[in-house]
């Protein structure tokens, strides 16, 4: 029987591929007529793509794809999206489960799926992507945001250039979409269990931390994901994280400041304060940089500094009509009388946080009222050890 358009889809995420595909087998198992697509990139440093189709009762095509301009993201966009326009136009399929590889952020091909052109038309007009959810292993999830392995000593690299961190990876998979599906739990201690759903809930407020079963997972797929929210709340220009949270052992707190941070102080105590959580993530002001948002990103042992555009404050009134709303609706959330939207904004997750032990450390890095009050001060490049990494003018 032919299916009406836009055709269902639900993307389904994940480092873990034992569950993922748990999660995938739930779905394939709960709505009949369901078909998952599959991009095998087990061999991509070799240029190698396989794609897969399977049902509930297994597999029904293995193709190989040419790799395009030897990008994944490319290779995914320009396969899967006329793939799946064509499956929707025959109306054989009730619902696509498109199962991303191990490495793949779920952005990219929710992005994909939803703000494609095709004839001058949005591809919503055949597909409509009901949920983004990502599979957690519940006793690997833990390690896996603590590690210091880099992509490639797993093996999970998706290209040569490839130096992301699992726990980068593994972070942004969890806090990019709307439902976590939790997989293992069962066979976990009540204590792991807990853990495991602190983790997420803190490190993703907005989503839906589920059992990885079917009962709980079909209710989803009536739903709608909306892109321009999750890149929204993932923004860490326009975040605005929660003051404090914590459940057991696992706790979350976001420092909030309005003195510029010493740059030679901070870049002494990154070790430290890195180290004292599993994810940390946010914007901040550097006083040898006074107009120049900084965001942080960091996860396991590894950390992103990189300027994100002039704090609002830095601009004139005119330029406000020129940056997106949610860029002015934080800037209004975050004002100050005398420094403007400059501010410290950092949140920061871990087991077993010492929330008391990282502030005083991160209050210590700011300036003082003394070397505020200097206004003969001036900064250069030799004294701040960050302007290389930044990469601008002090």
């Amino acid at each position: 029987m032919s299916q009406g358009l836009p055709a269902r889809v639900v993307v389904v995420s994940g480092l873990h591929a034992a569950a993922r595909a748990h999660v995938v087998e739930e779905l394939l198992h709960a709505v009949p007529g369901a078909l998952a697509v599959h991009h095998d990139l087990s061999d991509v440093a070799g240029g190698v793509v396989r794609r897969v189709l399977r049902d509930r009762w297994g597999e029904r095509d293995r193709s190989r794809v040419d790799l395009v301009h030897a990008c994944v993201s490319c290779t995914l966009r320009e396969d899967l999206v006329p793939l799946l326009l064509d499956l929707a136009e025959r109306g054989e399929d009730r619902l696509f489960v498109v199962e991303s590889w191990d490495g793949v952020e779920p952005r990219q091909i929710a992005e994909a799926l939803t703000r494609t052109l095709v004839n001058g038309r949005p591809v919503s007009t055949w597909l409509r992507v009901g949920a983004v959810i990502t599979a957690v292993a519940a006793e690997r999830l833990v390690a896996d945001l603590a590690t210091t392995d880099d992509m490639t000593d797993r093996r999970l690299a998706i290209a040569s250039e490839d130096d992301r961190t699992v726990a980068e990876v593994l972070a942004r998979q969890v806090e990019y979409p709307t439902a976590l599906a939790v997989h293992g739990a069962e066979g976990a201690d009540a204590a792991e269990r807990e853990r495991c759903t602190a983790v997420l809930s803190q490190l993703n407020p907005a989503a839906l931390v589920v059992p990885a079963e079917r009962g709980a997972l079909v209710p989803l797929l009536a739903g709608h994901f909306d892109v321009a929210a999750a890149a929204a709340r993932t923004d860490p220009t326009t975040a605005q994280p929660p003051e404090r949270c914590e459940a057991g052992e696992v706790r979350t707190v976001t420092w909030r400041r309005f003195r510029p941070l010493h740059p030679a102080r901070l870049h002494a105590a990154l070790d430290d304060v890195v180290a004292a959580g599993l994810r940390s993530r946010g914007r901040f002001w550097l006083a040898s940089h006074p107009d120049t948002m900084l965001v942080w990103d960091a996860a396991g042992s590894s950390l992103a500094l990189e300027p994100a555009g002039p704090w609002l404050a830095a601009l004139p009134d005119a330029a406000w009509d020129m940056v997106t709303e949610q860029r002015r609706a934080a800037a209004d959330l975050d004002w100050h009388p005398v420094s403007g939207d400059r501010c410290q904004c950092l949140s920061f997750t871990g087991v077993g946080l010492d929330v008391d032990r990282l502030v005083g450390i991160l209050d210590s890095c700011l300036l003082t009222e003394e070397e505020m009050a200097d206004e003969s001060r001036r900064w250069t490049r030799a004294d701040d050890p960050f302007a290389e990494v930044l990469d601008i003018a002090s």
